[in-house]
């Protein structure tokens, strides 16, 4: 199927292209969404017609995309889950987790326009992308922690093997110290216990 394509998309061209697109894709995705039209006679020059206008909106939208990407990239947002000792998610970090955190950060964000480069299934911080506009992507992160505290920790570079080698090293310490007193007490002591 031939298509006329009223914007840019990724991975098939720019506005105004004429590209050829599989059947299933064009009826089902580009012509529903109203990224193209039929690549006939009446829709080309129906196109030519509107071209400035469409390119007048396509640089109005993508204005307002660049704003809203100023301020989101760099950010980072905090999301509680629950997780294993290892650091492991019961569960995983979805698109519409992302979302959702944004938007109550004050963006405007939808689910689709999320893009997780692997699927987050450990706490710590990871790398989110947001496609706010078919030429804009802003990119965030997102701390995933057990408790507020320890995405503060996370936050200022510690990870979650390091905290827990470090409450290891604290807990053998305090073993040893014990071991230590009662080693010192029993030397104090040994001359009562035997007869």
């Amino acid at each position: 199927m031939k298509v006329i394509l009223l914007q840019r998309v990724a991975k098939l061209g720019q506005m105004g292209e004429v590209v050829t697109v599989k059947d299933g894709f064009g009826r089902n995705f580009l012509l529903p969404q109203g990224k193209a039209l039929r690549a006939n006679d009446a829709n080309m020059k129906s196109f030519e017609a509107r071209k400035v206008q469409l390119q007048a909106q396509n640089l109005e939208t993508k204005a307002e995309a660049d704003k809203i990407a100023e301020t989101l990239n760099g950010q980072t947002f905090v999301i509680i889950r629950s997780a294993s000792d290892a650091g492991a998610l019961y569960g995983s970090v979805t698109t519409r987790d992302a979302a959702d955190v944004a938007t109550e950060a004050g963006f405007t964000v939808d689910r689709g326009q999320v893009v997780l480069e692997k699927p987050i299934k450990e706490l710590g911080l990871h790398s989110v992308s947001v496609v706010l506009h078919p030429e804009v992507t802003a990119k965030f992160a997102v701390n995933i922690a057990r408790s507020a505290e320890e995405a503060e920790l996370q936050a200022a570079g510690k990870s979650i093997q390091e905290l827990a080698a470090e409450a290891e090293a604290a807990a053998e310490f305090e073993i040893a110290e014990l071991f230590d007193e009662l080693g010192a007490a029993n030397v104090d002591g040994e001359d009562m216990g035997r007869d």
